[in-house]
């Protein structure tokens, strides 16, 4: 016996690092010492800061693995690694310094994995940070052939006294939405649940004439550090920020307020995706339902100063993101029940 007909190549696994460098190079900062292939990665801190902290978060894709997996969507689902972490660590105001990534599959697939980093890369460029470092495990007879599975850790930087956090949020502020790329990573074992009773195929269609529906929804996550970087670079007054994942805005929203006011949402502001209504009708989805396990359309919120609404409208849309005025700020804490409430047949507005 030995370890290859066990299950695991070391052989393949030396070749897959190597094929895989180009990639993680493409994405290095000056603050990287060294390269791929030690024990662990190495970063300076960014030069001129005075008190600078640490912002970390960790994340994954979830069952939209298994989507992509099974159509060979393997480049996208890289990127939403990246999202998932970045997007929340950037709520603080902090700029991603380096991303690394753990990989475990039951066999080594070069074409497949390679495929992941190099999406993995992509994000990180389009994000500023480096691609650091990561993992790749084979585990036979844990995962099945074929068969992947990812998490994703980041590190940004921020200075002390430019942190954001929500302190500074007072009734009469107002809530900047910026648009999703769709579902982005979360909500999969429903979506995948509504794909099986639909009877959904790759030749599927959005609405019977639109874009293929399952390329629709494996669009990755879109990535938000570079529009809160120049918003900050702007002098925008930002006073909270929220990534609308799991749980929607109802658990997502309030996560940047501070104790004594709550969000109050116009569902009015925005129309829904064509994709989140085919959800709703396809799997017979409750209104509250929906609301707390998608993002309906918005994937990241600014909370900023009614002065500098306008400002922050017209500097997101130079940067090639669609936003909207979603609602406001008000004082007292919003009552559970009324989360969802329904006034004369149509949803009035949400407090969080």
């Amino acid at each position: 016996m030995d370890y290859r007909s066990a299950g695991v190549d070391v052989v393949a696994g030396r070749a897959f690092v190597e094929r895989i460098r180009a990639s993680v190079d493409s994405t290095r900062r000056p603050e990287v010492v060294g390269g791929l292939g030690g024990f662990g990665g190495l970063c300076r801190l960014p030069a001129g800061l005075r008190n600078p902290l640490l912002v970390a978060g960790t994340d994954g894709v979830g069952t939209k693995l298994e989507l992509a997996q099974a159509h060979g969507a393997h480049h996208g689902v890289g990127i939403d690694l990246v999202a998932m972490c970045v997007n929340d660590v950037i709520t603080s105001g902090a700029a991603p310094l380096f991303f690394l990534d753990y990989i475990a599959t039951g066999r080594l697939s070069p074409e497949a994995l390679a495929e992941v980093v190099e999406g993995i890369a992509d994000g990180c460029r389009q994000s500023g940070c480096a691609l650091l470092g990561g993992e790749t495990a084979e585990m036979p007879g844990f995962y099945g052939p074929g068969r992947y599975d990812l998490a994703g850790f980041c590190v940004a930087v921020v200075e002390a006294d430019q942190l954001i956090d929500g302190r500074l949020i007072v009734p009469g502020d107002r809530i900047v939405a910026v648009a999703s790329s769709g579902v982005h990573s979360n909500g999969f074992s429903l979506v995948r649940r509504i794909l099986e009773a639909s009877g959904t195929t790759a030749e599927t269609q959005l609405g019977g004439n639109g874009p293929p529906l399952i390329a629709t929804l494996l669009t990755p996550t879109r990535l938000y550090a570079s529009l809160v970087q120049g918003l900050l670079a702007e002098g925008a007054p930002i006073r909270g920020m929220a990534h609308i994942t799991g749980g929607g805005l109802p658990e997502n929203l309030p996560r940047c307020l501070p104790a004594g006011v709550h969000a109050r949402v116009d569902p009015a502001s925005w129309e829904r995706p064509p994709l989140f209504r085919w959800l709703q009708e396809q799997g017979e989805v409750a209104e509250p339902d929906l609301w707390n396990t998608f993002n309906l359309g918005v994937g990241f919120c600014l909370v900023v100063p009614p002065e500098a609404l306008e400002s922050v409208l017209a500097s997101c849309q130079a940067q090639g993101h669609r936003a909207w005025a979603l609602g406001q700020v008000e004082a007292g804490s919003a009552a559970a029940e009324n989360s969802c409430a329904a006034v004369d047949g149509s949803l009035a507005g949400l407090p969080y």
